[in-house]
C-alpha cells in the first residue's frame, strides 16, 4: 500500500452515489445516514448539481484570483441572503480548516491579541491554529501546542468572564453544535450570554458552523435560534456538497486591505458553481423547512427505541446515546444492515447526518434496521 495509513478504512468499496444511496463495486446498495461527516447536504449526484459542474467544466475549471470571477460575487449574495447575514462580507476558501485559521487571523489583525477560548469537545480542524483550539491532544504536536489557548466547560460561564476580565482574549470561538464532540448543544442561554460577555470584553466571537451550518439543524445556522449575530462565521462541509470548499462570513466591521488573505484554489470556478449549486437547490426544495420536519419526526420515531438512553441535537443533525460502547453496533449496521451512520469522541454516541433531501419513508427504514442490529447485537454470543 503506497498511502500513508492515517484513516479506520471500512472494507466497502463505493463507486456510486444516488440521492441518500451508496453502491458499491458488487452493486450492493446502502442507505447513507452520516454523508461522509455532514458533507452530503443535497443528497449524492444530485441532477442539478451535476449538471451545473458539467457546464462548468466545459468553459473553464480553473484560473487565480488575480482576475474576476463574477460567479465569487453569485455564491457571495446567495449566500448572505440566504442566510440573513445580508450586510456581511464573504472570503472564501477550500475547508473548515483553512475557513478557522481565516477567521482567527481577521481577529488577531483587528485587536492585536492572541489569546483564543475555546471549549472542552471541541473540534475545529487539523491545521496549526485549528488544531490548537480543538480539544484532542492525541492529534497536537508540540508546535500546534504554542499557541495560547484556553478551553472551558460550556457551563463555566462565570470561570470564562473571570478569563475574559483580563482583556487579553483575542476571539472566543464555539461550534453551533458540536459534532464529532458527540452532538453537544451549548444552548440558547450559552450563546446569549457569550454574546453579551464579548460586547463588554471588547472580544471577537467566532461561530464554527462548518458542520451544522448550511439548514442541517432546521435553520441556516444552528446559532440563529437564540437570535445573536457572532463577528464572524466559517463553513464548509455541506458548502459544496462533496467539492472541497470553504468559506468566512465576516461583519463589515472588519475592513480588508490588499494581501491580507489570500488562497491558490479557493474560490474557483468549479467550487462556485457548487456552492452556487447547493444554495439554489436548499432554497428551490426547500430544505431548510425539510429538515426541521423530518428532524421532529425522526426524534419522535427514535424514542420508541428503548435502548436510546439519550437523543441530542436538533433537525438533522442527531446523536443516539445508549448506555453502551457503540463500535460493535456501526460495524452491524454497516455490514448487516447496509447502512452508513457516525461515531464520535464519545463512544456511546452514534452520529446521524443524513442528506437533507430524506424523507419520511428513508426514516421508517432506518428505525427498522436499527431495532433488527439492536436484536442481532443482543442475541449474538
Amino acid at each position: 500500500m503506497n498511502l500513508f495509513n492515517v484513516y479506520s478504512i471500512v472494507d466497502i468499496e463505493i463507486i456510486k452515489g444516488r440521492g441518500i444511496y451508496l453502491y458499491d463495486n458488487k452493486n450492493q446498495k446502502y442507505f447513507d445516514f452520516y454523508g461522509g461527516h455532514a458533507v452530503i447536504s443535497i443528497g449524492h449526484s444530485h441532477p442539478t448539481y451535476v449538471n451545473n459542474i458539467k457546464k462548468q467544466i466545459e468553459k473553464i475549471c480553473f484560473y487565480s484570483n488575480s482576475i474576476k470571477i463574477p460567479e465569487q460575487e453569485k455564491l457571495a449574495s446567495l449566500l448572505l441572503e440566504i442566510s440573513e447575514y445580508n450586510d456581511y462580507k464573504v472570503f472564501l476558501c477550500n475547508s473548515g480548516a483553512e475557513a478557522n485559521e481565516n477567521a482567527i487571523k481577521i481577529a488577531s489583525f483587528k485587536n492585536k491579541k492572541k489569546k483564543i477560548i475555546a471549549f472542552k469537545n471541541s473540534f475545529h480542524g487539523r491545521t496549526s491554529g485549528a488544531i490548537s483550539i480543538t480539544d484532542n491532544k492525541k492529534i497536537i504536536t508540540k508546535f500546534n501546542s504554542q499557541h495560547e489557548v484556553k478551553f472551558f466547560n460550556y457551563k463555566d460561564i462565570y470561570l470564562l468572564e473571570e478569563e475574559l476580565k483580563k482583556e487579553d482574549t483575542c476571539a472566543v470561538i464555539s461550534e453551533g453544535i458540536q459534532g464529532i464532540g458527540g452532538i453537544i448543544d451549548p444552548g440558547i442561554f450559552f450563546f446569549k450570554k457569550i454574546y453579551s460577555l464579548c460586547i463588554k470584553y471588547n472580544t471577537i466571537l467566532i461561530l464554527d458552523e462548518i458542520q451544522s451550518g448550511y439548514g442541517r439543524t432546521g435553520l441556516f445556522f444552528a446559532h440563529q435560534n437564540s437570535g445573536i449575530k457572532p463577528d464572524i462565521i466559517t463553513i464548509a462541509k455541506g458548502m459544496g456538497n462533496g467539492f472541497p470548499i470553504g468559506g468566512v462570513i465576516i461583519n463589515p466591521k472588519f475592513k480588508p486591505f490588499n494581501g491580507m488573505l489570500g488562497t491558490t484554489f479557493g474560490g474557483n470556478y468549479l467550487a462556485c458553481s457548487s456552492g452556487i449549486s447547493v444554495l439554489e437547490i436548499i432554497k428551490n426544495e426547500c430544505l431548510i423547512y425539510k429538515a426541521k420536519k423530518m428532524g421532529k419526526i425522526f426524534i419522535n420515531s427514535l424514542k420508541e427505541i428503548d435502548e436510546i438512553k439519550e437523543i441530542r441535537g436538533r433537525g438533522l443533525m442527531l446523536g443516539l446515546n445508549f448506555n453502551f460502547k457503540i463500535q460493535k453496533l456501526i460495524n452491524i449496521l454497516i455490514k448487516k444492515e447496509n447502512l452508513f451512520v457516525g461515531s464520535s469522541f464519545n463512544k456511546k454516541i452514534i452520529r446521524l447526518l443524513p442528506p437533507l433531501t430524506i424523507e419520511e419513508k428513508h426514516i421508517k427504514t432506518f428505525i427498522l434496521k436499527l431495532k433488527k442490529a439492536l436484536y442481532f447485537l443482543k442475541n449474538d454470543k
